[in-house]
């Protein structure tokens, strides 16, 4: 075993801390986004960008300087579906986003989340590239329906890609899950 196998990560690490960080910004996304006026609308759009951005910087740091913790492997997905939920529920009640879209992609989002936390005492799933390029979809398309003067088909067919990605590696995720209890489960009946 390497030394850097046998050491221990602080789950208080900065890739947790912007994790962390991520979540906090969520309800002054929320505000700003609810403010009237073109000046809170781009607030609003900027504190998303900077929560979207530290989503990509917690993950990077992690990986590099081997940071990498079960509290974050849960942690990130978490605080990515409250900002991501936080605004299809705001851009929805605001009559800019069809309901229907929101909870399509609500109802899979903790879905899997649930789905993850039952599965976490056999092990935890991380994220895949699907997964990546879903959230990379969902950022993109919300960018759009913040934004103030996107015309709509450019903000529907954004936001269309990303619902299809979504339900697909969803269904994807289901399936890397039964596989993992099929493994837990064969590993149990072959114990003495």
């Amino acid at each position: 075993m390497t030394p850097d196998e046998r050491r221990v990560v602080s789950p208080w690490n900065i890739a947790n801390v912007l994790t962390v960080v991520r979540l906090a910004l969520v309800p002054f996304f929320v505000i700003c986004l609810f403010m009237p006026g073109t000046g809170w609308r781009f607030a609003a759009l900027a504190v998303f960008a900077v929560a979207s951005f530290t989503d990509h910087l917690d993950g990077e740091l992690a990986r590099r300087y081997h940071l990498v913790t079960d509290f974050g492997k849960i942690a990130d997905p978490i605080a990515d579906k409250a900002l991501t939920g936080a605004a299809l529920v705001s851009l929805s009640v605001l009559g800019e986003l069809h309901w229907w879209v929101t909870i399509m992609i609500l109802g899979r989002e903790i879905g899997i989340t649930l789905l993850r936390l039952v599965l976490i005492r056999h092990a935890v799933i991380p994220a895949s590239y699907g997964g990546k390029v879903k959230t990379v979809l969902q950022i993109a398309a919300i960018v759009l329906y913040i934004l103030p003067g996107v015309p709509d088909p450019i903000r529907w067919v954004a936001m269309g890609a990303a619902a299809v990605v979504t339900v697909v590696t969803g269904a994807d995720y289901v399936v890397r899950a039964i596989r993992l209890r099929q493994v837990a489960k064969q590993a149990r009946a072959g114990e003495p």
